[in-house]
């Protein structure tokens, strides 16, 4: 319930910021400076909220501390009428949102419970796309209606809805099972971030994808492209939410289907189709006529992709995170989100204003997307070497235990489902 009610809010926020600071004649660059300016300090809310879950703290507490930020970036951005006041309000927003996502990440596995952390993600996902494709419908009604900077005032709304959800029934507080064994030291920094690091790569270029979608997509469709005409604001801002109310339809069967097979299997997924979408949008650009179709073809497989990744790549970091490094484990994880929402809206930003069109930019994370498929492969051969570890007692319990579970069978989803081999 909270993530559904919070991704409601965000859903206009994340989508339509781009078009109401365009509606208010602020360049591509300035646009996307200021999401580069909420990654930066998404850096720091995100490892605070790492530090805080593997203290002790409940959950819900760094949930509660980005409401409390998020409330003053939709005061600010509300009212912002500069480039200063609209980066302010950036700041204090990515700083929200970095303090909320390791936080609600980690309490999917701590709230799970028998259902297993598996099905767990594919419905908190499945929560996400409904709300944020509430949350961008009704910034795109807002948008056919005029007042577009409405969408501030819903999420203020669901902000303290989510507040009032924590208050009265708070997320617990992550396991710390070798807090009380002074026999097992703190565990070194190498040995658990080594297996992580090959996820890390695959999610900082697929994260990219959402992060373009939410900034330079909205804009290259309401500037044009090569060939294909301007869209009205209305109905790019529609053409976003189709893709989420998809997204919203495949979230839960294509998770759950994910939910009993390897983690490569749906990185895999996720890369090609990422990288189909992209080529979709690239050559969108060289056809007035087929342009805007091929737009709308591309949000086809750019769903599918969301649907397989987001809920696989979080259940790749719980399956090679020990417990006592797990609110550490999803910061880096989260962190990645931030370093791709820097990044790829900085670079669109530039190519949209030098080039005029987003054609480069999408052929360019077409290929991105494709060569990630390299480190999936890096995942697949480190889980069959832990396995045979596992099996054959030569690996220690303490840094090869899930965060969800201590049964092998959790960690390696070999077989079509849990009766499988």
């Amino acid at each position: 319930m909270v993530r559904l009610v919070g991704s409601i809010g965000a859903g206009g926020v994340l989508y339509l910021t781009p078009l109401v600071f365009h509606r208010a004649d602020f360049s591509a660059s300035h646009v996307t400076q200021g999401v580069a300016l909420a990654a930066v300090s998404g850096t720091l809310g995100r490892f605070v909220s790492g530090a805080l879950l593997d203290r002790g703290c409940r959950a819900s507490l760094p949930v509660l501390l980005a409401v409390a930020c998020a409330v003053v970036a939709d005061l600010q951005l509300a009212l912002a009428d500069s480039v200063v006041a609209y980066g302010r309000g950036q700041l204090l927003l990515g700083l929200a949102m970095g303090l909320y996502w390791p936080a609600i990440e980690l309490a999917v596995v701590l709230t799970a419970g028998s259902i297993g952390s598996p099905r767990g993600y594919a419905l908190a996902r499945t929560a996400d796309a409904v709300g944020i494709a509430a949350g961008a419908l009704l910034g795109a009604l807002l948008a056919a209606l005029g007042p577009l900077r409405a969408v501030y005032g819903v999420d203020l709304g669901c902000l303290v809805w989510m507040a009032w959800l924590l208050l009265r029934a708070p997320f617990p507080a992550a396991a710390r099972p070798w807090a009380a064994q002074p026999q097992h030291p703190p565990l070194a920094l190498g040995p658990w971030l080594r297996p992580l690091l090959p996820i890390l790569l695959v999610s900082l270029v697929a994260t990219a994808v959402p992060a373009l979608m939410q900034s330079a997509l909205p804009l290259d469709l309401v500037r044009g492209s090569l060939q294909r005409p301007p869209m009205d604001e209305a109905l790019g801002a529609l053409l976003v939410g189709c893709q989420l109310v998809l997204l919203v339809l495949i979230q839960w069967p294509v998770g759950r289907w994910l939910a009993d097979r390897p983690v490569q299997i749906g990185l895999r997924l996720s890369l090609l189709c990422f990288s189909a979408g992209a080529v979709l949008l690239g050559l969108s650009g060289f056809s007035a006529a087929a342009g805007p179709w091929l737009v709308w073809l591309a949000q086809a497989p750019l769903a599918v992709g969301l649907a397989a990744f987001l809920p696989t790549a979080t259940e790749a970091v719980v399956e090679l995170s020990p417990p006592a490094r797990g609110g550490l484990a999803m910061a880096l994880f989260s962190q990645c989100f931030a370093l791709s929402a820097f990044v790829a809206p900085l670079l669109a930003g530039r190519l949209l204003d030098g080039q005029g069109h987003g054609a480069s930019l999408w052929f360019g994370l077409a290929a991105a997307t494709a060569l990630s498929l390299v480190p999936v492969a890096w995942i697949a051969r480190h889980q069959r070497r832990n396995l045979l570890a596992m099996l054959t007692g030569a690996a220690d319990a303490r840094e090869n235990q899930p965060l969800q579970a201590t049964t092998p069978e959790v960690l390696y989803r070999f077989g079509p489902s849990e009766e499988g081999p």
